[in-house]
């Protein structure tokens, strides 16, 4: 019973993404199935989007209770990640702001989203399956949500200007969304570490929580996504254009972070920390702050970074049963 139950949980997870991909498209499909759901609409889509940053946080927390601020040391890798990161979302926003008729503009806000996306906490997981530095990729999340959290408030209202609302208004709106979604789970968590131990020794036994948090995050964050593309008048050619810049942008991620980590002797944590993205963070800011069907990309680039890191694992097992 106890192999079974081993075996069962196992598959789950081995095939959680395609579970949260598949129950989210589903469960918007059976939603419009069923007419007698339609005037539930509106409340099921807000409560939708007061959930989800809620999830977020709370395993962005469970998460950074794993993490040893001891272990975190800045390397000058992370440096070259943080620009590569920042300037190229920066030079996207300003290219959008200056020409807002620009075509393809959907593909170049998912570039964005793509490119500004952070980091996952199951980088480091990864990593060290890897045999990359999972204390160097801990680091990088927290710069990188750190500068999320300054970058997209800045940035976002010069490519979708709010009526009625000026810059500094919309900056601290958006601020007051992104800052403590990304930057208190960790400060809170670190605040139990060190003033309440007995609380903070239960939560990192129960942090495995997160992976059935994110599990329910994907499917929320997949349904929004199908939502956005069933209320866009953009088509199968934007759809198709999402697909291609998101792999585009997840290919081009994991080959720079490999290539400049070549040079301080960590590749593969170079590679993990700029190319393995939190996805549902990037699919919640893509419908919470610009256009909602570019959310689609953060569902795309979670397919494309969860196939690499597949074949990569593949790969290490073999070399290690080869060796």
């Amino acid at each position: 019973m106890g192999t079974y139950r081993y075996t069962l949980v196992k598959f789950v997870k081995d095939w959680m993404l395609v579970f949260g991909i598949l129950g989210g498209i589903g469960a918007y499909l059976l939603y419009r199935a069923i007419p007698a759901l339609h005037p539930a609409g509106p409340a099921l889509y807000a409560v939708c989007k007061q959930i989800q940053p809620l999830l977020l946080f709370a395993m962005l927390f469970l998460s950074f209770c794993k993490i040893e601020p001891n272990q975190m040391r800045p390397h000058k890798w992370m440096l070259w990640l943080l620009l590569i990161q920042g300037l190229s979302f920066v030079a996207l926003a300003l290219l959008l702001a200056f020409v807002p008729g620009l075509p393809m503009r959907e593909g170049v806000e998912s570039a964005m989203l793509c490119l500004i996306c952070p980091t996952a906490t199951a980088a480091a997981v990864v990593t060290g399956k890897l045999g990359g530095n999972m204390a160097g990729i801990v680091t990088y999340t927290v710069l990188i949500n750190l500068l999320v959290a300054i970058q997209v408030p800045l940035m976002v209202p010069l490519v979708h200007p709010v009526g009625g609302v000026s810059f500094l208004q919309a900056f601290f709106m958006i601020l007051g969304k992104v800052f403590p979604l990304l930057i208190l789970p960790c400060l809170l968590a670190w605040i139990i570490r060190y003033l309440f131990p007995k609380p903070h020794a239960w939560l990192v036994r129960h942090a495995g929580a997160s992976f059935y948090i994110w599990a329910f995050s994907l499917t929320l964050a997949i349904l929004m996504s199908t939502r956005a593309l069933f209320h866009s008048e953009s088509g199968a050619r934007v759809l198709l254009q999402i697909a291609v810049i998101s792999l585009l942008c997840c290919a081009v991620q994991f080959w720079a972070g490999r290539r400049i980590g070549r040079r301080y002797r960590c590749s593969t944590t170079s590679g993990q920390a700029l190319g393995q993205k939190n996805t549902v963070f990037g699919i919640w800011m893509g419908y919470t702050f610009l256009d909602p069907v570019v959310s689609i990309a953060g569902g795309f680039y979670s397919i494309w970074h969860n196939c690499y890191n597949t074949w990569q694992l593949y790969r290490r097992r073999k070399e290690i049963e080869s060796s």
